[in-house]
């Protein structure tokens, strides 16, 4: 059984976490499996967006814990090399021009949270729920989980939810900010890919540039802020894409944004 399954409809790249025995915990097969797609999906200039969900009833369930039992795997330099593995393709993620979809199918717990929250759009099912779980195990939020919750949910909520590990339902995560739409769960793929191959049709640059300065969004001064936004629409309207959506605004029809 492959670990991570990967296909692509109309310009969309949707990668399935396949490991439903473990909850999709992100075992090492998984990672070097999700790590290879990924490579391919970004290089890939026929791809302009991305869609991550998991097979059988959880999107993921975070780290392989099993794999904690062993003292060698909880030494200092193994933890370190761990996370320099998880952080190159959590910013990989990240750093991508292409927009990403979380397709949040079942629980997202733990690192798996993490994962949903490195994308810029989630989609959750009804079935789903999202859990920091760290606590549980006594294990520090990872994937940059500590960040980006706050800025999703504010602080009050992103403390309870690891310190108190508040689960939160799909309809409930859709309430707070933590979900941009719940679906119902045979649904859910059909409205994250609409959604995906909206985003595949749409003007590459302007959404490129997008979604890097609304990364900055939190991080930089108002000039600071002011001179990125210079800079991306330097890049915006230089492109083939504004010029063809400039065309076709002026002569009432709709643009053809998909080759440009």
């Amino acid at each position: 059984m492959e670990p991570v399954k990967y296909y692509e409809v109309d310009h969309v790249a949707v990668l399935t976490l396949n490991e439903p025995d473990s909850m999709n915990a992100l075992s090492a097969t998984v990672l070097e499996s999700m790590n290879g797609h990924l490579g391919k999906a970004f290089k890939d200039p026929s791809v302009r967006a991305i869609v991550l969900t998991g097979s059988g009833k959880a999107f993921c369930a975070g780290g392989d814990v099993r794999l904690m039992q062993n003292p060698a795997n909880r030494t200092a330099p193994v933890i370190h090399k761990r996370m320099e593995t998880h952080h190159g393709w959590a910013r990989a993620l990240l750093d991508s021009t292409k927009p990403v979809i979380a397709a949040v199918n079942g629980a997202a717990v733990g690192a798996g949270l993490g994962l949903a929250l490195l994308a810029d759009l989630i989609f959750a099912s009804r079935e789903a729920y999202f859990m920091a779980a760290f606590s549980k195990i006594g294990a520090l939020p990872d994937l940059r989980t500590l960040q980006s919750l706050p800025w999703a949910i504010g602080s009050l909520r992103a403390k309870e939810m690891v310190m108190l590990n508040r689960r939160y339902s799909g309809e409930e995560a859709v309430a707070i900010g933590l979900a941009n739409r719940c679906c119902e769960p045979d649904k859910l793929m059909d409205e994250t890919l609409a959604a995906a191959k909206q985003i595949a049709a749409g003007p590459a640059p302007m959404m490129a540039m997008s979604k890097k300065l609304m990364k900055r969004a939190f991080e930089s001064s108002t000039d600071a802020f002011f001179e990125l936004e210079a800079l991306g629409q330097t890049v915006t309207f230089g492109s083939d894409a504004f010029a063809e959506g400039v065309d076709a605004f002026l002569n009432k029809r709709k643009p053809d944004f998909a080759s440009r």
